[in-house]
């Protein structure tokens, strides 16, 4: 994005992380996380020499449940590298499927109690442990999940809050029960929150510990360093009981600047980068780099869109909201953004292409065009003053757009929609802000009238509950927990969604889905422009397997890259 917010942390663990345009680092110096030693079996560690990577963005924190840990690159970086999940988003067949990490001892068992309880037991792989050698256990999930479903701040709740109890029956397995069936169990512990080591969090701050980098481990990598401004440095964990890291140092280094990041690719500075569609990205890639493999996957899990808060003016009548989407050319934007590219469709639903099998094309509806524009703004009792601006009431149908600050591409966006919503009546001022602004401040207290941002689907799970759902609507009374910034709050809407989260009928699901939808289309608490494509560089001296994983990133895989 890149504004991306983490997954859809959304739904169903319709993980979503916003993914941020380019954000611009913050020049403050970081001490140092050292890694902890442990016993590392009998993989050889650190035989590949090093790597330095190119990062568009920096997080803004490490504390990986919380709201600050939106930005996707926080998740490349760091959070996939070392935390432990309990499912991974692998290949299987042509599909992406999520199945049991190395951190289980095979799938868990999964019952259903005479009272519709959902029983989960989750078994523990013996040889899993910490960066420090304590056993990862079942009380570690214990900890996790209560810390999300009970805390303050959190980013996203979804499936935690039906937890009725967890409970650790010995070291090695951890009983989680639903109040309720959850059809979409495989993304507890998994996606954008991951298992949290309770020996060393429990009782503790956990934001002052981890906000600024931490010191433990449960997956292949450590953090070595994170110099705020500069770079993040992994070093493979020694502890670590699964295939071991064949580099012996990754670095990313925070490069915001599109033209200086390809600068830095082809003079060798860096050797990889997962660069958004930015347009002189595009260019670029266009005009060839020497030396360099370029993988393009457009189904991806990304899907940008206009996002409208439904309780701002004009926004609060869905006839107003209506016409803005008939005032859109929306193939013309994409075809000038992606083009390029190979994209020059609009994306009709707001599932990503990870999740096509239960979207819909609901909004193919909302076509360009001026008539049904000024039927619906007259039906709702506006006219349109001497200098052709709607108007009711004395106020002029004048509204702000908000996105990350110099993304490019998306100030192109703004302003072809400035050109086509003037055609149409409507004033549209921009109000851009930075990437850790919008999601830490902006859209959770619900300071925009319409914001443009993508959303990374992390887990191939279908529902849309996160961004939709009216208990996800971001307040102070919950902390800010939620990510239904656009505070959407459709009749008939909730049941459908918890259906499609709580289901274990993948038919019944489908059906609620799609009847979700139509009511979406229907209220139009956004628009959605296009599935962003992502785009993977790496050196011809970069081997292992090279694939993008539409959940999980680029870097998924990084303990089997090597360096030639």
């Amino acid at each position: 994005m890149n504004d991306h917010i983490p997954a859809r942390s959304f739904a169903g663990r319709r993980q979503l992380r916003l993914a941020m345009p380019i954000i611009a680092a913050v020049a403050i110096v970081l001490s140092g996380c050292s890694g902890a030693s442990g016993d590392g079996g009998d993989a050889a560690v650190g035989t590949g020499g090093q790597i330095v990577i190119g990062a568009e963005q920096e997080p803004e924190c490490a504390d990986w449940i919380a709201t600050c840990a939106a930005n996707i690159w926080g998740s490349y970086t760091m959070r996939t590298p070392t935390m432990p999940t309990a499912f991974d988003t692998r290949r299987v067949g042509e599909d992406w499927k999520l199945v049991p990490s190395d951190l289980l001892d095979g799938e868990p068992t999964v019952d259903v109690t005479a009272d519709g309880k959902q029983v989960i037991t989750y078994r523990i792989n013996p040889d899993a442990v910490w960066s420090d050698g304590e056993p990862i256990s079942g009380a570690d999930f214990v900890y996790t999940g209560l810390e999300i479903r009970d805390g303050d701040d959190i980013f996203d709740k979804t499936g935690y809050s039906l937890i009725e109890s967890i409970d650790a029956p010995d070291e090695k397995t951890a009983v989680v029960t639903m109040s309720s069936t959850y059809g979409q169990w495989r993304g507890l512990f998994s996606g954008d929150f991951q298992v949290l080591p309770s020996h060393l969090l429990e009782g503790k701050d956990r934001a002052a510990i981890m906000k600024d980098g931490y010191a433990f481990s449960g997956g292949p990598w450590m953090i070595e360093s994170w110099k705020k401004g500069t770079s993040v440095t992994l070093v493979p964990n020694e502890a670590y009981w699964g295939d071991k890291p064949k580099l012996d140092r990754v670095t990313f280094q925070f490069i915001t600047d599109t033209s200086a990041a390809f600068q830095a690719l082809k003079s060798g500075q860096v050797q990889a980068l997962y660069p958004t569609p930015q347009l002189d990205a595009i260019s670029q890639i266009e005009a060839g780099v020497p030396n360099t493999t370029v993988d393009v996957e457009t189904e991806s899990g990304n899907l940008e869109a206009l996002w409208i808060n439904n309780e701002a003016f004009p926004f609060d009548d869905v006839k107003v909201r209506q016409a803005v989407a008939y005032a859109i050319d929306r193939p013309a934007i994409v075809e000038k953004l992606y083009g390029g590219l190979g994209v020059d469709e609009a994306q009709q639903s707001f599932l990503s292409p990870l999740n096509s099998a239960f979207a819909s094309d609901d909004f193919s509806q909302y076509t360009h065009d001026l008539d049904r524009v000024d039927d619906l703004m007259s039906d709702a009792g506006w006219s349109k003053g001497s200098s052709g601006i709607w108007e009711k009431a004395g106020r002029q149908a004048e509204f702000r757009i908000t996105t990350h600050a110099g993304n490019k591409r998306r100030e192109l966006a703004e302003q072809i929609l400035q050109s086509q919503l003037g055609d149409a009546g409507f004033v549209l001022k921009v109000a851009n802000k930075s990437g850790s602004e919008i999601f830490s401040k902006t859209a959770p207290e619900g300071d925009f009238e319409i914001g443009l941002w993508t959303l990374i689907d992390t887990v191939p799970e279908p529902t849309l509950s996160a961004s939709f759902v009216s208990t996800a609507i971001p307040s102070a009374e919950n902390g800010y927990s939620g990510i239904n910034f656009v505070r959407t709050r459709i009749d008939g809407l909730d049941p459908l969604l918890e259906t499609v989260a709580r289901s274990v009928d993948d038919e019944e699901r489908l059906d609620a889905s799609l009847q979700a939808e139509r009511l979406i289309a229907d209220n139009l608490p956004g628009l959605p422009l296009a599935a962003v494509p992502n785009i993977l560089m790496t050196s011809q001296r970069i081997s292992g397997p090279l694939e993008i994983n539409p959940s999980e990133g680029p870097f998924w895989n990084l303990h089997e890259w090597t360096v030639g």
